[in-house]
């Protein structure tokens, strides 16, 4: 791909490479690499899956203040809060790493060394994301470094799984801000400047139940009712450009005990994304309409009993995108380009930007760095060869956008 910033972002990040300061700070961020692999390491240790992160939370919090971080805070939905005022004037950035994990209270992560790298579940998604933050903030005050506008830094709750982004949500429903950058996923090069929607629903479908033999042909079957339901949704043609998909993980009915009976009940979960948010709607009307002529089908099958359904969301998360040659697109490319790595933009992405992005914040998410890690698994790890690199590009960014005072204005518009 041919993609070239413009005069603007390129003018304004040549002026800031050329500054001192920023040369020490740059400078601060690589040696400052094994203090922010033991940050890493100490806040893997600490378990928080969705929905549990207040111990994470509670040390997180500490770790704002030993930065000097004012207004420091944990927020009524459980964000960690903290702010390295500006002189003024400036743009408020928000930078941001989520707490939470997708492992179980119980996993214990041991973070253990092996070469260049650092084992443990949780070790990168998304605890390098908190780290990467609390460096930046190291070399800014190595280098004396005062920004015009704000930088506000906040750890973020229920971002993984149901927890649907809820914590950068309820922030940005309560606070507003000029640009948001995210911390997330493995990798130096990649931005994420788009937004995935999607949604996670599930559907009850309902009737009387009875015996298998004696009730038959006297009762609807609700699990029949759900099964056309999947066949129907399995049926669906979508859209490739812009990516869509959709899957049913789940089907639920009876037990055991029950083998011989017609179930009174019958659930099924099912999950779809687009990189449309119109496309993203019209398939969850596609998908309504398909549960409802499956009730219709199964009760006029028998003809007895009205067989219906109910659902709920757990997530709802919308889709979007941005000018690839915004400001702040083009100010995420540079800055990683300034550190000597090729970058390159994502398709899509499931990422705390969501929300940002859903309402018209600039926003972009950066890798954490290192290499493809296994996130998700209990094997994941993380590559400590050049993962400086990560806290850099976060650090031209932040300045990029916040402006330094009396060098450099911020490139948004």
């Amino acid at each position: 791909m041919n993609y070239e910033v413009s005069p603007k972002v390129r003018q304004t990040l040549d002026k800031l490479l050329a500054l001192d300061s920023v040369k020490k700070a740059m400078a601060f961020a690589e040696q400052d690499a094994e203090q922010t692999l033991e940050n890493q390491i100490e806040l893997c240790k600490i378990e928080a899956p969705t929905f549990h992160e207040e111990k994470k939370a509670a040390r997180y919090a500490e770790m704002y203040q030993e930065l000097g971080l004012k207004d420091v805070r944990i927020d009524g939905h459980g964000n960690v809060v903290g702010v390295r005022p500006g002189a003024g004037g400036g743009k408020k950035v928000l930078m941001e790493g989520h707490m939470d994990t997708v492992f179980p209270l119980g996993t214990n992560p041991q973070p253990r060394r092996e070469g260049t790298r650092v084992y443990a579940p949780g070790i990168v998604d998304d605890t390098r994301g908190m780290v990467v933050p609390l460096s930046v903030v190291r070399s800014l005050n190595a280098a004396g470094i005062q920004t015009k506008g704000d930088l506000v830094f906040v750890g973020t709750v229920e971002e993984e799984g149901i927890g649907s982004f809820g914590g950068m949500l309820h922030w940005l429903e309560n606070n507003q801000v000029d640009a948001s950058v995210s911390v997330d996923g493995g990798g130096f090069e990649g931005v994420v400047y788009e937004a995935t929607g999607h949604m996670t629903c599930e559907a009850t479908f309902h009737g009387i139940g009875g015996h298998a033999h004696g009730a038959f042909g006297q009762v609807a079957n609700p699990l029949n009712a759900a099964a056309r339901a999947v066949a129907k949704i399995a049926d669906f043609q979508v859209p490739s450009d812009p990516k869509t998909s959709f899957c049913v993980s789940n089907f639920h009915a009876g037990n055991d005990a029950g083998i011989h009976a017609i179930v009174p009940e019958a659930t099924i979960k099912f999950n779809f994304r687009s990189d449309s948010q119109q496309v993203l709607d019209e398939l969850y009307q596609r998908i309504l309409t398909a549960l409802q002529e499956a009730c219709d089908e199964e009760t006029a099958r028998w003809g007895k009993d009205t067989i219906t359904f109910t659902h709920k969301r757990y997530c709802n998360v919308p889709a979007g995108t941005q000018d690839i040659h915004s400001p702040m697109v083009e100010g995420a490319y540079a800055a990683i380009q300034a550190t000597g790595c090729d970058p390159y933009f994502l398709q899509g992405g499931s990422t705390n930007c969501n929300m940002a992005i859903g309402k018209n914040i600039p926003a972009v998410c950066l890798g954490i760095g290192g290499v493809d890690s296994g996130a998700h698994t209990l094997n994941e790890f993380f590559e400590t060869v050049d993962a400086h690199k990560g806290v850099q590009e976060a650090l031209l960014l932040a300045l990029l956008l916040a402006g330094v005072e009396g060098e450099t204005e911020s490139i948004l518009d």
